[in-house]
């Protein structure tokens, strides 16, 4: 109990059954040490009409997710059926639900962060930025920390939605902040990897990257990495505020979407030349490659060993996290962009033809 205690506060990879926010943890690591299934099974489906590019989160036995048709939705773990659905603005694009404390918080591409009761679906409070919001929030301290079109960070008390502080960048902040020791760390429009402090919005770091960054850091171990718009992946040793180094593919130059996944010693992460990478965390070499059918925009999870990463080929893909050997490969019949989650031993997955598949072993 002693060492799951300290593991907590350390904010390493998930030990329990939740799945509370995009990428696992507030360090966005993409990785869990909750059983998932080697072999998934098909146990239910959710669908709707419209598109699903909110990636789930799993908390007590619920599924959370956002839909293209603005809705808010909660469903059970167990069975598949809707617990309830809430209409919170004309559309939710990328942002991924974030559950703390009985709230579920998301936004939505009419610029407006919304908590809402996870429970019933009660809208609690919501908060309107000047851009349309595709980050995902992250809760810290009492504090939902959300980036925004508009270009600002913005940290809002959790339990009432009032603003906390907005920090100005120099362009808009697509990336969902990674956060460790107090500090929010972002990549954006503006070439920079920032980190501001979560208590009173201080900037702390600003280290040049020198690209667009669609895709949001994954801290480890003191370093953030993140792939960029101008197909390299980098390495930035945060306390000394410098690049470690760059990856970029010798023949294949496509952007990265993908958020990376931080298993011990590598990084993994999807791009749009078709191919996942890993690469060796200390050095940046390359640990093996995996091709797939089409671009890959969702970011891969990581647990018991195996890769887990949907395609836009319509594929859900588990590979061997060592090797990159294809272990499994489901069809779902639509592109997966969408990243997944897993919770309560079972596996989910969105398309954007509108359903949540849910898979166990």
């Amino acid at each position: 109990m002693r060492l799951l205690a300290l593991l907590t506060l350390c904010l390493t990879p998930l030990a329990g059954q939740d799945w509370t926010q995009f990428r696992g943890d507030a360090r966005l690591s993409g990785v869990s040490a909750a059983a998932a299934p080697a072999q998934p099974k098909l146990l239910w489906t959710w669908e709707n009409p419209e598109a699903i590019l909110s990636s789930p989160a799993i908390v007590g036995g619920t599924v959370y997710f956002g839909t293209e048709a603005g809705e808010l939705v909660a469903v059970d773990l167990a069975s598949g059926k809707t617990k309830w659905k809430t209409k919170l603005g004309e559309s939710i694009g990328e942002s991924s639900p974030a559950v703390a404390d009985g709230h579920v918080y998301i936004g939505d591409l009419e610029g407006a962060l919304h908590a809402v009761d996870a429970a019933s679906g009660k809208k609690l409070w919501s908060y309107s930025t000047s851009g349309e919001i595709k980050a995902s929030p992250v809760v810290s301290a009492g504090k939902v920390i959300i980036g925004s079109y508009d270009g600002s960070l913005y940290a809002l008390d959790a339990a009432s939605g009032k603003l906390a502080w907005n920090f100005k960048t120099d362009g808009q902040v697509h990336s969902t902040a990674a956060i460790e020791a107090g500090v929010a760390y972002i990549a954006g429009c503006d070439g920079l990897l920032r980190g501001i402090r979560v208590a009173d919005g201080r900037q702390m770091v600003e280290i040049k990257i020198g690209s667009y960054t669609a895709a949001s850091p994954a801290l480890a171990a003191g370093r953030a990495y993140v792939a960029t718009y101008d197909n390299e992946i980098l390495a930035v040793d945060l306390a000394a505020r410098k690049v470690l180094w760059r990856y970029e593919h010798p023949v294949r130059k496509f952007p990265f979407i993908s958020s990376a996944a931080l298993p011990p010693g590598l990084m993994v992460v999807g791009g749009r030349d078709k191919m996942i990478h890993a690469l060796d965390r200390v050095t940046g070499k390359p640990a093996w490659q995996f091709a797939t059918r089409a671009r890959v925009e969702s970011s891969p999870l990581v647990a018991s060993g195996r890769v887990y990463v949907g395609g836009a080929d319509g594929r859900l893909y588990i590979l061997d996290v060592k090797s990159g050997k294809r272990l499994f490969e489901h069809e779902v019949g639509a592109p997966i962009s969408a990243s997944p989650a897993l919770g309560g031993g079972r596996l989910l997955v969105a398309t954007q033809d509108g359903r949540v598949l849910c898979f166990g072993g």
